[in-house]
């Protein structure tokens, strides 16, 4: 079974999906023969970081609610995340472009480290405050879990065009928001769904390529 993931390192209901779908596999007796491929997909391609913009007043301008209103909408976020067994510092994430952060992503799964390269960057934005848009902070982050040959993507542009044929095809299947998980190239499930919602999209998947 493949699972095709359109996700994005900065999108909270990625990270909490992502881990979701990770609890479900650990109980799903067919894990072994699933497959899960990251496919690149920007939130926000004009972002730019502002250390003067928190993430509380960058939701606050974007939908039109005070801060206060954003901050007790993180606070649940990070509810939910430690739910899930992950300390979230919203307070202190910084508004990023994620353009690079998904090369990075594309590189990584050339050397079979795409899953632990896209952890390690939704835990350096979401519970460290690390700048993802800074090439030395990704060179950083790559040379933690194992990636090489991360200088020559600096240098022109590899995974470019990976990135945005992964966009491409989003838009094709009328995807806007993420995350959003094809399974076996048939069932679009968006958002986060929880374990009991991902279990169930396992479990009816696998039946029907068994019958």
């Amino acid at each position: 079974m493949i699972i095709d993931i359109w996700s994005d390192v900065v999108c909270p209901f990625c990270y909490l999906g992502s881990a979701q779908l990770s609890q479900a596999l650990t109980s799903f007796p067919h894990a072994d023969h699933v497959q899960v491929r990251t496919h690149a997909f920007e939130l926000d391609p004009t972002a730019i970081h502002n250390p003067d913009i928190s993430l509380d007043k960058m939701l606050a301008n974007k939908y039109q609610m005070t801060v206060e209103k954003a901050q007790s909408l993180h606070h649940d976020l990070e509810g939910k995340a430690a739910e899930l067994g992950m300390h979230w510092s919203l307070a202190i994430a910084k508004v990023s472009n994620t353009f690079d952060a998904h090369r990075l992503i594309a590189l990584a799964g050339t050397q079979q480290l795409e899953a632990v390269m896209v952890e390690r960057l939704f835990q350096a934005y979401f519970s460290e405050g690390k700048l993802i848009s800074d090439r030395d902070v990704l060179n950083e982050l790559a040379s933690e879990v194992g990636v090489t040959g991360v200088d020559q993507l600096w240098e022109g542009d590899l995974f470019v065009d990976d990135v945005r044929r992964d966009e491409a095809t989003a838009h094709s299947y009328g995807i806007t928001g993420v995350p959003a998980m094809v399974f076996d190239g048939k069932y679009l499930v968006v958002g986060a769904q929880g374990v009991a919602g991902y279990t169930q999209a396992l479990e009816q998947t696998w039946a029907e390529r068994t019958n």
